[in-house]
């Protein structure tokens, strides 16, 4: 009978700090990034986990139009694939362009563009790191400080979504 009560108590137990767990390292669901607070914000269950300071692209006002306006875009993405990048250390890619970002280019007349990525910063001998991350300058990428991309890597899957609101 004690056998039967210890067996019962350490289920217990195992059923409790199984249905806790998922509190101590919560699943990203969702990137969110505000660019008129050059903000990326990732989420969980609706929740902002952790938010990091951005650079955008070199006109970060209005969504991306086409192929080569330098701005960043705007709507609804996935984080579709990833890898090491010589210039910008990690990258991950936002699948850009969308059925609307599509048609918007086609009514420009212009090529929509493409590979638009989250990634870090440059390392450059002539400019420090905090010279990148004060202002926006990428061609319509999303730029993050370093560490805060290898972490973002960690915690962000293939195949999240990713919004980007003006």
């Amino acid at each position: 009978m004690r056998w039967s009560l210890a067996i019962i108590c350490l289920c217990m137990s195992l059923i409790c700090q199984a249905s806790t767990a998922p509190h101590l390292t919560p699943r990203i669901d969702k990137v969110l990034v505000v660019k008129s607070e050059r903000k990326l914000h990732l989420l969980s269950r609706g929740e902002t986990l952790k938010s990091y300071r951005v650079s955008l692209g070199k006109k970060p006002d209005g969504p991306k139009l086409y192929e080569g306006d330098k701005r960043t875009p705007e709507g609804f993405y996935w984080i579709d694939w990833r890898k090491n990048s010589d210039k910008y250390n990690l990258s991950m890619h936002i699948s850009y362009p969308n059925a609307r970002d599509l048609a918007r280019a086609r009514q420009e007349g212009m090529p929509p563009g493409g590979m638009i990525m989250i990634h870090g910063t440059p390392v450059d001998e002539e400019y420090p790191e905090w010279y990148f991350h004060t202002l926006d300058w990428t061609e319509g990428c999303i730029a993050l400080k370093n560490d805060d991309m290898r972490e973002i890597w960690q915690l962000v899957k293939d195949g999240t979504l990713i919004e980007i609101r003006p």
